[in-house]
Formats: C-alpha cells, sequence, structure tokens
C-alpha cells in the first residue's frame, strides 16, 4: 500500500469509530423539543389562543438501557421536562413498549409499570392514548386498563370532545395489527368539527373514506421513527410502516389533508439513530 493512502485509511477508521459512537451512545439519547405554530389551519381558529398541544409517540420503554435506550429512569425525566412546558393537551402516539420479555420492578406488570410513568404527565385538558403495533402484540387490553387507571384517556377508533374546548381529538386503531377502522373513529367526529386526529401509523392516512372531507382537521402520527436513519438527499432509506417511504418524517400532504409524522422517542429493531433526533412536539394553535 502506497504510504500516502495509510493516513487516508487512519481517518477512515476514526470516521467509522465516530459514526458508531455518534448513531449508537449519543442521537439516540438527545431528545429534541419541536415548537410548531398551527395558525394556518383551521383548528386553531375554533380553539383558545396559545393553546399548547404535545404530540408524543414511540416511547418504547426497555429494561436493556444499552439496546432499547428507553429506560423508566429516563422516561421520567422526558415526563418532567413535558411538564414544565405547561401542556394543555397531551397525545401519545402508541408503541410504550419496546420488549414482549418487559421484566417490571415498580408494579406487578409490565402495563402497569408503564401507566405508571406516564400516568405522571400533567395536562389541563387531559392526557389521550391511541395504542401502537408493540403495545398490541404484548397486551393491548392490559395496556387500556392500565392507562385509564393512571386517568390516562385511551382512544382507539373513537372520537371525543375536550372538554371545556371547541375541539375535538380522534383516535384510530393500529394498522399492523388490524385494529385500525377510521369510519368507526370519524362517526362519532360532528362534521366540520375541529379536530385533531391520531394514529399510530400514518399509513392510516390513506384509510380514510373518499367521501370524508373537514377542512378543519390536522392529522398526527407516529410508527416510523423517521427511519431512525435519515440520509441527506435521500431520506429514511427503510421506514417500516403501510405509507411511503417519504412519509417517515414532518409534514405529509394526501387529498387535501395535511399531517405531522413525529420520529417518535425511543427506538426499535436496531439501537440507532442518525440525523433523525428522538423528539416531542409542542402544536401552538
Amino acid at each position: 500500500m502506497p504510504k500516502n493512502l495509510k493516513p487516508a485509511k487512519k481517518w477512515l477508521y476514526f470516521l467509522i469509530f465516530a459514526l458508531f459512537i455518534w448513531s449508537y451512545l449519543i442521537e439516540p439519547r438527545w431528545v429534541a423539543h419541536r415548537e410548531i405554530s398551527l395558525s394556518q389551519t383551521g383548528v386553531s381558529q375554533a380553539s383558545t389562543s396559545g393553546l399548547k398541544v404535545v404530540l408524543t409517540s414511540d416511547w418504547h420503554f426497555s429494561k436493556r438501557a444499552w439496546w432499547r435506550v428507553m429506560t423508566i429512569e429516563r422516561a421520567q425525566k422526558i415526563v418532567a421536562e413535558i411538564n414544565a412546558s405547561q401542556p394543555d393537551v397531551i397525545i401519545i402516539a402508541g408503541d410504550l413498549i419496546a420488549d414482549r420479555d418487559y421484566k417490571p420492578t415498580i408494579a406487578e406488570t409490565a402495563p402497569g409499570e408503564i401507566a405508571l410513568v406516564l400516568g405522571e404527565l400533567k395536562a389541563k385538558h387531559g392526557v389521550f392514548v391511541t395504542l401502537g403495533n408493540h403495545d398490541w402484540w404484548f397486551d393491548g387490553a392490559a395496556f387500556t386498563q392500565a392507562l385509564q387507571t393512571q386517568g390516562l384517556i385511551v382512544l382507539e377508533n373513537k372520537s371525543q370532545k375536550i372538554h371545556g374546548l371547541d375541539l375535538w381529538l380522534t383516535g384510530f386503531g393500529d394498522a399492523l395489527t388490524g385494529h385500525e377502522d377510521p369510519k368507526l373513529a370519524l362517526a362519532s367526529l360532528p362534521k366540520n368539527a375541529p379536530a385533531i386526529i391520531a394514529m399510530h401509523d400514518p399509513g392510516t392516512l390513506k384509510k380514510i373514506p373518499a367521501d370524508w372531507h373537514n377542512p378543519n382537521t390536522v392529522f398526527v402520527a407516529g410508527h416510523t421513527h423517521g427511519g431512525q436513519v435519515y440520509l441527506p438527499f435521500y431520506g429514511a432509506p427503510v421506514v417500516p410502516a403501510t405509507g411511503p417511504r417519504d412519509w417517515a418524517y414532518g409534514w405529509v400532504s394526501y387529498l387535501e389533508k395535511r399531517m405531522y409524522v413525529t420520529s417518535g422517542l425511543g427506538v426499535s429493531i436496531l439501537p440507532v439513530r442518525f440525523n433523525m433526533r428522538p423528539e416531542w412536539v409542542t402544536f401552538t394553535l
């Protein structure tokens, strides 16, 4: 090997090592707080000025700190940060758990332990949850019961008016596990009512009946983690969802419907993130 190539080889090894450290140890734990204004939507025109709606998704609680990232202790810190922002409404868009063999330490069951932590979330008008595929793979009914016991409101294919506000929340069931039923969920939403519609898998947006229209809605989703790896000029190489690859993260438009897909808080499959920080989002109406 020519001598002038040896420094280049050393730099290559260094870059590979630095990339590993960044994507495995740093970025998966570097949580961002995004702040987004919804002043251009019909939703904001019918709601209290300055109303703050926090969106979280894909917590993926785990006991394996170096593989799944979201330990009880880390989750408690994020809960405290969210509470400090004094939200009016909190939405959790599914996938609370990472591992099917989760062994709780501060409760009798895994759903009970996770619900204890998320039950500490404080919002003036309530905390609303729609379940994800990992929750159903573990035990969706147990999660529903545990969350409700802690005062969280589970919206599975139904709509509910937020007490004291001219604003509705709708939750769609999970697509991957066969729990989605947008038609049923929207049946209880009054025509043209200002609403935020939450789903786990963004691909569910395509399942909304073709004859349903409401200009006063905004959609939110999780599930994709933004691909966890987001390459410049290309996007996410792999997106585990029923929607298109370019629906991995951020704002999506489809048939005059607008949806925000969050990168979520945890990780799944591989414990890495690159150019796709975990996040929780505050929408200000």
